[in-house]
């Protein structure tokens, strides 16, 4: 081959660099790809919130991140005893963290330091106290009756009433931040089954 013939052959085949920069520019694009479908399966999955307060103490610190798990009660049914975040009924902007007392159909109390679901006494090991106050409730259809562990120091459901099932984000399963308090969240059933 003479030279001319090698300069012709050199300017038909792409350069090295040609090719790799094209490959590096699919590379990218196929990771951006790949971080937006994450981004979207993980998001429509689950939430991150992050607890404002202390009505959910000892369960929950101040200032702690939790992961939401959004598809929970998509294929489950609402439990007493799970911790939930939903939307406030009375500002959808704010997301509160709280425990599910009450089910559609029952009957809650609360009198001399204790919490009652349809006249059984619920084993509470996890509240910060016994509730300093009294009443009753009756959940309907399509709500539940929430309530924060450190039950004298939090804003729910015997003070704004009923949660309408349908501001349920989901069920908070994890802490995750800071990661000295990593822990997967405790759901107990708080009355026997039926």
């Amino acid at each position: 081959m003479d030279e001319l013939e090698k300069e012709a052959a050199a300017e038909e085949t792409p350069s090295a660099e040609k090719v790799g920069a094209k490959r590096l520019i699919l590379d990218i694009l196929e990771t951006a790809a790949l971080a937006l479908f994450l981004f979207a399966v993980i998001n429509f999955a689950s939430a991150r919130v992050r607890v404002n307060g202390l009505s959910m103490q000892p369960t929950l610190q101040d200032g702690e991140f939790v992961l939401v798990s959004k598809l929970s009660y998509k294929w489950g049914d609402f439990q007493r005893g799970d911790v939930i975040v939903f939307y406030y009924p009375n500002d959808l902007k704010e997301r509160l963290v709280k425990r599910i007392i009450g089910l559609p159909g029952d009957r809650v109390s609360a009198r001399g330091g204790q919490v009652f679901v349809n006249e059984q006494a619920l084993n509470e090991y996890y509240i910060a106290q016994p509730p300093a106050y009294s009443g009753d409730w009756v959940v309907p259809n399509g709500s539940l009756f929430v309530l924060g562990d450190n039950r004298n120091n939090s804003r729910d459901s015997k003070d704004w009433g009923l949660l309408p099932q349908k501001d349920v984000i989901g069920k908070a399963v994890l802490i995750y931040w800071p990661p000295r308090y990593w822990k997967a969240l405790q759901h107990p059933q708080l009355l026997p089954s039926p």
